[in-house]
């Protein structure tokens, strides 16, 4: 997995980013995990719909379009969710631990920019 940091609004929003692009990789995501802590995110790649069965904690999550812009924010999705989609455009999905980073200034239509570490 690649790692890296993010950038939103021209701060950083997540110091502690995992780019899941294999199959194998997005395939795990988050499952199996007990949490993920403070400033930390996983961007999963070619995803524009996500589930939380068998999660251990509840996520925020942020649906990216393939020009890198926010299309939707979901706050606190719980754990056992059969199915939170992104809308037609979402091609890349971000899922943080709910609460542990700042998604209340974050809106439709902002820029992420993805810096490898």
């Amino acid at each position: 997995m690649r790692r890296g940091l993010l950038v939103c609004g021209g701060s950083v929003r997540i110091a502690r980013a995992e780019w899941a692009v294999t199959l194998f990789e997005r395939l795990r995501g988050l499952l199996g995990r007990a949490s993920l802590g403070p400033d930390a995110a996983l961007l999963i790649e070619r995803c524009g719909a996500i589930h939380t069965v068998g999660m251990r904690f509840a996520l925020d999550v942020v649906f990216l379009d393939r020009h890198w812009r926010v299309i939707r924010v979901c706050r606190a999705v719980p754990p056992g969710r059969l199915w939170v989609w992104g809308g037609w455009r979402a091609v890349r999905t971000l899922e943080s631990e709910a609460g542990c980073v700042d998604w209340s200034s974050v809106r439709a239509g902002d820029e992420v920019v993805w810096s490898a570490r």
